[in-house]
């Protein structure tokens, strides 16, 4: 298969995964232990295909796939994080993900989840640049800046409801909540629990248990 035509049917593959996932476990993350189990089990399906596709992706178009993989795992997130009452202007308000420093990544997205909903809400992608409020956002993705710009985002982060999500060491030792890993040539993602607790929102427990690592400190 032409490795273009490929790359959209995988990615077509983690799409349904994704949709199976939420059909399947449509419970309030309230309880978050609730199904834990079984949830684990559509993770562990998206994992295998997500791994596969990141292999793919080192031998085939380097970068354009992990993108892929990185866009699905940022919409998945959404359905698996409880923000606080008062984290929505509306009842209908939009589900809003940042992106910073990753255009290409925020392009993908936006094509990703056009035509989708998390939990019921549209989502919608905005890129971020240095300086903007971050008010109004509730998943932001921090990608490559210059490390006084992540420093001054993520400091503008604290006191928000907003889920922070880097694929850096450094940037997760600053503080970010989650972090992209490659483990064994797959995208995986590491959780920092302390800085998810200091802004108020929630994790799922099937989240938790999909993780790499799980870090009960943090910044």
């Amino acid at each position: 298969m032409v490795p273009r035509l490929r790359m959209h049917y995988l990615y077509s593959v983690v799409m349904a995964i994704l949709n199976w996932t939420w059909w399947r476990h449509p419970g309030s993350l309230r309880s978050p232990l609730r199904g834990a189990g079984r949830g684990c089990l559509g993770w562990g399906w998206l994992l295998l295909v997500l791994g596969a596709l990141c292999t793919d992706a080192r031998a085939q178009v380097p970068g354009e796939l992990e993108r892929q993989v990185k866009a699905a795992y940022l919409y998945k997130f959404a359905g698996f994080v409880e923000w606080p009452d008062g984290s929505f202007a509306r009842p209908d308000a939009p589900l809003v993900i940042g992106v910073a420093g990753a255009d290409a990544l925020a392009d993908q997205l936006e094509q990703s989840v056009a035509g989708h909903s998390v939990n019921g809400r549209a989502v919608q992608v905005k890129k971020v640049r240095r300086g903007d409020a971050l008010a109004g956002l509730h998943v932001l993705y921090l990608g490559a800046l210059e490390k006084t710009a992540l420093q001054e985002m993520l400091a503008a982060s604290r006191g928000l409801a907003l889920l922070t999500v880097s694929d850096s060491d450094e940037v997760y030792a600053m503080g970010s909540m989650i972090n992209f890993v490659m483990a064994e040539d797959k995208v995986r993602f590491d959780v920092a629990l302390k800085p998810v607790a200091q802004a108020h929102i929630r994790i799922s427990a099937r989240m938790l248990l999909a993780a790499y690592r799980v870090q009960t400190g943090g910044a």
